[in-house]
C-alpha cells in the first residue's frame, strides 16, 4: 500500500523559510505585497482568492485584491490592469484564470512586468523556465509539484516522468521543471495512443488532465511515485483528484491525497514567489 505524501509538512517547511524571509525584509523597512486580481463571482476563482489572502497574513505578506465586473470590456480591463502593474508597492500579480471570454488573452499576457508575473502568465516568464532562467516564476501549481518531491527526496536525476496533461497552467511547465532536474520526461494527453502503457513505464506520474479519477492501478508502475494535480467534483459533490487513490496506492510507492496534497503547498510557493518578486525588485539576492 502506498504511502500519502501530504501536503500540510511541505507547505509548513515552505512557509517557515518565507516568515523569517520576511520578517527580515520588513527590519530593512522594505514590506512585500500581493495584488490579487479577479474578474467576475465565479466560486473557483473566490475560494483560491480566501486561501491566498490568509496565506499572505499568515506570513505577514500584505495582500490587496482588485475586482472587476465579469461583463467588462477588454479596453476597460487592461487600463485597470495596467494601473495595478504600475503600482511601484506592489511586487506580485496574481491574475486568476481563465478570464471571461470577451477579453483576449494573447492580447492581455504581455502587459503584467515579468518581475511581478509570479503564476507565469507572461510568455517571458514561459521562456525563462524553458531556459532554465532562475530569474523567471514558473506557476504555482507545477512549482508546488517540485517542492513535494524534493522534500520528500525523491529522487529525480536520470528516472522516467510522465506527466499526463499538457495545460500552459500545469502540464507543460512541469515537464520544464522535471526535465531541470535531469529526468527524462514524456508529456501524454487525451490523443496519446496507449496512454496507460506509457504511463505505466514512469517512475514519478504526474497526474494533470482534469479527469476525475481517470488514473487507476492500471496507469502505475510498481512503486512509482504518483503526484496528482488534479481537483474535481465526484458524482457525490466530494472533491476528487485525476487519479482513483485506493486503486493506485496498491501499486505506488507514493501518492499525493487530494484534498490534502498538492493544493495545500500551492499558496505556499505563491507566497514564497511574492517574496522572490520583492527581492529582485529591491536587488537583494
Amino acid at each position: 500500500m502506498g504511502e500519502l505524501l501530504r501536503g500540510k509538512p511541505v507547505a509548513d517547511a515552505v512557509m517557515l523559510e518565507v516568515k523569517n524571509s520576511v520578517k527580515e525584509l520588513k527590519s530593512k523597512n522594505i514590506k512585500p505585497k500581493l495584488m490579487i486580481v479577479r474578474v467576475g463571482e465565479k466560486n473557483d476563482d473566490i475560494s483560491y482568492e480566501k486561501s491566498a489572502v490568509i496565506r499572505m497574513k499568515s506570513c505577514n505578506i500584505e495582500c490587496e485584491v482588485t475586482v472587476m465586473p465579469e461583463d467588462i470590456n477588454q479596453e476597460d480591463f487592461i487600463v485597470k490592469l495596467k494601473a495595478v502593474n504600475d503600482d511601484e508597492s506592489v511586487h506580485g500579480i496574481l491574475l486568476l484564470r481563465p478570464l471571461p471570454e470577451q477579453i483576449d488573452e494573447n492580447s492581455v499576457k504581455y502587459i503584467i512586468d515579468p518581475q511581478k508575473d509570479i503564476d507565469c502568465f507572461n510568455p517571458i516568464n514561459v521562456a525563462k523556465i524553458a531556459e532554465g532562467d532562475r530569474d523567471g516564476f514558473a506557476p504555482c501549481t507545477p512549482t508546488a509539484v517540485m517542492e513535494i518531491l524534493k522534500y520528500n527526496n525523491i529522487q529525480l536525476k536520470g528516472k522516467r516522468a510522465a506527466v499526463i496533461g499538457r495545460s500552459m497552467v500545469v502540464g507543460k511547465p512541469a515537464a520544464l521543471l522535471l526535465l531541470s532536474e535531469d529526468a527524462t520526461v514524456t508529456i501524454c494527453h487525451s490523443k496519446t495512443e496507449n496512454l496507460e502503457k506509457v504511463a505505466v513505464e514512469a517512475d514519478i506520474l504526474i497526474a494533470a488532465i482534469g479527469r476525475a479519477g481517470m488514473i487507476t492501478g492500471g496507469f502505475v508502475k510498481e512503486g512509482a511515485v504518483v503526484i496528482d494535480v488534479g481537483i474535481n467534483v465526484d458524482a457525490d459533490g466530494n472533491i476528487c483528484g485525476d487519479a482513483d487513490t485506493e486503486s493506485c496506492r496498491e501499486k505506488a510507492g507514493f501518492i499525493t491525497p487530494v484534498p490534502g496534497g498538492v493544493g495545500s503547498v500551492t499558496t505556499a510557493v505563491l507566497a514564497k514567489n511574492v517574496l522572490k518578486a520583492c527581492r529582485l525588485a529591491n536587488n537583494l539576492n
